[in-house]
């Protein structure tokens, strides 16, 4: 573990910055550059502890990764070029690398066995391996093949239609990668749409892939083909500073090309709902992705209410949200989010019992929070519960708080951002 005490500014935070590589992209940029033939190029890819684990796995069945700083050079040989792993693959703490390899070994010809953290390992997998095991994959783990370790023999899937029982990108991914390898279409129906990286990129690769309203549809009829990809700015770990300007006065920030997807912009509808001013410029697309720079200037908050179709949009931001509602005027209500239950830790409890620790008002509900604006953040010792958007949210706090707060390991900020503190440090001139 690792303690970091943290003193509040004294002035506004201003000037500008880019944010790391957008984690969810980075991943899906591994698998499909792996999986394809030729070579794929992945610039300003974000190097952390989850990525890391994506890279390992294919390591592990014989491709070839070369690693420049931010950037990645895939040598894909295609499907067939992969081997059966000697080891079982270690997925560490990262539920994305889990769900969406499980779709991949769930379709190669081959048997493998794959772990992760004790983190990890108390994470739900049976939301992938129910669909993957009616396309006819083969798993076996605890409970039924709902925990970490799972064995996996792969091979002979079938198309299916499945039509998503919860709000999940990670569910809806998993069953796509599955899909390449399938006999038949398959097709998938998500009632709510949720982040849709994995159908840009697999259009980017040449996949036979369709998407018409809610339906999304994926055959094993094309070969994937290289391609480079561009990865923009993580807009989870651009919604940190977004708060942190919107909540300490008189600031003003930009952040470079960061991705605009509209499934993952929830964070700027709600805070310019709840009276910060943002702007966006230099908008640009690459690879099927958005992007632009993205300029926050602070100004009075108001409590709001964030439901329905916005949860998906925005569900990995919730818990800086809710410290940015700590300083809005009035109650804001947070409803549908019960999948944050289920996340690295119960993100509900973890979020109301740390800010409430420190002196917000927050009453937590089974899907979500009723959070009391205009509190006075005091400091102190604060629990991360090993979760990186827990400790990033708590340091933001840190910088409106009256006192010193103590946050007792930042170690897990790793896992998506490195250099977060660095670029705290940055911004507030510190």
């Amino acid at each position: 573990m690792s303690e970091m005490a943290l003193t509040p500014i004294s002035s506004p935070i201003t000037g500008e910055m880019q944010v790391p590589g957008d984690k969810s992209i980075s991943h899906r940029s591994i698998i499909l550059g792996a999986l394809a033939n030729g070579t794929t190029t992945i610039t300003q890819f974000l190097t952390s502890e989850d990525t890391r684990r994506t890279i390992e796995a294919f390591r592990q069945m014989g491709t070839l990764i070369e690693e420049n700083e931010t950037s990645l050079i895939i040598h894909g040989k295609g499907t067939s070029s992969l081997l059966e792993p000697e080891e079982p693959i270690y997925f560490g703490n990262s539920g994305t690398t889990a769900r969406l390899m499980l779709g991949v070994l769930a379709g190669l010809p081959f048997f493998t066995s794959a772990y992760g953290d004790p983190h990890l390992t108390r994470r739900p997998m049976d939301r992938v391996v129910k669909p993957l095991s009616t396309m006819g994959g083969h798993f076996d783990g605890r409970n039924n093949g709902n925990y970490l370790p799972l064995a996996i023999r792969g091979g002979n899937l079938q198309g299916i239609h499945y039509r998503l029982p919860v709000k999940s990108a990670q569910v809806k991914s998993a069953v796509l990668l599955g899909g390449l390898f399938a006999t038949g279409t398959t097709e998938v129906i998500e009632e709510t749409p949720s982040r849709n990286h994995t159908e840009n990129m697999l259009r980017a690769f040449g996949a036979d892939i369709t998407a018409n309203g809610h339906s999304i549809q994926v055959s094993s009829d094309k070969s994937l083909t290289a391609a480079d990809v561009a990865v923009p700015g993580d807009i989870s770990s651009a919604a940190f500073f977004m708060v942190a300007a919107a909540i300490v006065p008189g600031s003003e920030l930009t952040l470079r090309r960061v991705g605009l997807n509209h499934s993952r912009t929830g964070i700027m509808d709600v805070l310019s709902s709840m009276g910060t001013e943002i702007h966006i410029t230099n908008k640009q697309t690459t690879g099927g992705e958005p992007l632009g720079d993205i300029t926050i200037r602070q100004r009075p908050l108001n409590g709001t209410v964030i439901e329905g179709d916005m949860i998906p949009r925005l569900i990995d931001e919730i818990p800086v949200l809710a410290l940015a509602a700590t300083q809005a005027d009035g109650e804001t209500k947070i409803r549908d989010a019960e999948e944050l239950r289920l996340k690295e830790t119960d993100r509900i409890k973890a979020t109301a019992d740390e800010l409430n620790r420190i002196g917000a008002s927050i009453r937590p509900t089974d899907d979500g929070m009723v959070i009391n604006g205009t509190s006075v953040l005091t400091g102190g010792r604060t629990i991360t519960y090993n979760d990186h958007r827990m400790a990033m949210m708590l340091a933001i706090a840190s910088l409106i708080a009256e006192e010193t707060l103590v946050i007792d390991d930042i170690s897990p900020i790793a896992i998506s951002y490195p250099d977060f503190f660095q670029h705290l440090r940055r911004i507030t001139h510190s």
